[in-house]
């Protein structure tokens, strides 16, 4: 089902399922909601599983760095 979208859109990249799930993964950390509740939601048994499908943006740790550092001296 996926391949038939995706050659419609015509995506040349492959589109796996598990594309999807780590990109849902991914976009609830990036909006700070607790990884424990991601893990529920993913159904995983280990914390360790979860932390592997998820993917930490260059953009949020710059946005943590500047926003929460108590001396920030950072110029992103």
């Amino acid at each position: 089902m996926i391949n038939k979208y995706t050659s419609l859109a015509a995506i040349e990249q492959h589109i796996t399922p598990h594309m999807f799930r780590r990109t849902f993964a991914s976009s609830l950390l990036d909006a700070d909601v607790d990884i424990r509740y991601i893990q529920e939601m993913l159904g995983h048994s280990s914390i360790n599983t979860t932390q592997i499908y998820t993917h930490v943006t260059m953009a949020k740790q710059k946005n943590i760095l500047t926003t929460k550092h108590s001396r920030n001296k950072f110029n992103f």
